[in-house]
């Protein structure tokens, strides 16, 4: 990328399966204050802010127009993203790129405690003409993608249980997440259906948290006293919005937004030249899909090098490190701050009893959740 963006500071509220003791806005304002801390300055110094907010996520409505006040951005340029929270750092970086500001804020939340609908808000996202008139379960949906994922590439039901068992073993490593546990393969496998050939342990347990990272110009990051991590590149695409014309074999649009991300990070073979990668699991089988449109193996096998511990903490390419979202829990908007965090707290060496050595690139990608086909792709490394 031109004109060197950074990332500066990073702050992380929750994450938890329920937090009755915290409204959203002090998820927020913790948050902030641990980013800004980090990053060694003042919110006063905060030149732009970005929030990440869809308006049905938070269990409030408009919660956007209230985060403003926790991250110090009153009568400050700020503004909304509807998407990821990788969509926000994407906006972010262009800011500064552009020259507009040196130093932004970019906030994210869950709350998903708070919803008491959560079926209902996911089924709200179908196309009101076509889908959401057959009132599906976004299990449904994920169900059939599942299906065809398996079916096209030889992958298995037990190689995407092997994905929910190893990350919830890595999750107990990580402070932030709250879904860690034991389990074996066949505890996967003879859990309760949702939509076949999901099961509940299958599918990650929603959670609240916030996350706030600041990123600074080549210029600003200069005067701050803060252990910078550089954005290489990024990138994101949609694949079609309905159900009947989308690709439901592999996650064209991880692939389209990684090629993006890639290239502006000057990467041509992604497997030898990074060395962790974290990425969407809100259901096992999606971190398969995701690792093989990432290019870190050939197509259909994932599900094999995954079984012989090829992404494991210790293996050669480890993924989810942090646990995923089977383990941390899904943060829905909120995952992409969740997955960057965690590759920049391994970039900067801090990642006590999970760090993963020599780690000098990492990849986050994100991907919005059924029914969507959005997805979002970054390259961080701690070389400037």
């Amino acid at each position: 990328m031109k004109n060197k963006v950074s990332i500066a500071g990073v702050g992380v509220s929750g994450f938890k399966a329920l937090t009755s003791d915290l409204s959203y806005r002090e998820l927020v304002f913790d948050a902030a204050v641990k980013a800004y801390l980090d990053a060694g300055i003042e919110h006063h110094e905060i030149e732009g802010f970005v929030t990440t907010a869809e308006d049905l996520q938070e269990g409030y409505s408009i919660a956007d127009e209230y985060t403003p006040d926790q991250l110090g951005a009153v009568l400050k340029p700020c503004y909304t993203v509807s998407g990821d929270f990788l969509h926000s750092i994407a906006s972010a970086a262009m800011m500064i790129q552009a020259g507009l500001f040196d130093i932004v804020a970019v906030e994210c939340l869950s709350k998903a405690s708070n919803m008491l609908t959560l079926p209902d808000l996911a089924a709200f996202a179908m196309d009101p003409t076509f889908n959401r008139p057959l009132n599906f379960s976004e299990h449904v949906v994920a169900g059939l993608e599942m299906s065809r994922f398996l079916f096209e590439t030889g992958n298995t039901v037990e190689q995407a249980a092997c994905v929910v068992v190893q990350n919830k073993a890595n999750a107990l490593l990580n402070p932030h997440a709250c879904f860690g546990a034991k389990i074996t393969v066949e505890d996967v496998l003879c859990s309760e259906p949702v939509s076949y050939p999901i099961r509940r342990l299958n599918v990650a347990q929603s959670a609240d948290g916030a996350v706030v990272i600041v990123l600074a110009s080549e210029k600003a990051v200069s005067r701050l006293s803060c252990k910078p991590i550089f954005i290489k590149g990024i990138g994101w695409s949609t694949d079609a919005p309905s159900l009947e014309s989308r690709e439901w074999g592999s996650a064209e649009y991880g692939y389209a937004a990684t090629q993006i991300a890639y290239k502006n990070a000057g990467i041509s073979c992604p497997a030898k030249e990074i060395q962790l990668a974290e990425v969407n699991d809100e259901y096992g089988y999606k971190e398969l899909m995701h690792i093989e449109s990432l290019g870190l193996c050939r197509r259909g096998e994932s599900g094999e090098l995954y079984q012989t511990g090829f992404f494991a903490p210790k293996g050669q390419l480890p993924v989810n490190v942090s646990g995923g979202m089977l383990g941390i829990g899904n943060l829905y908007d909120a995952n992409g701050g969740a997955l960057l965090s965690e590759l920049i707290i391994q970039l900067r060496g801090l990642a006590g009893q999970r760090q993963v050595q020599n780690v000098k690139t990492g990849v986050a990608l994100s991907w919005r959740g059924v029914p969507s086909s959005s997805g979002v792709c970054a390259v961080l490394t701690n070389e400037g």
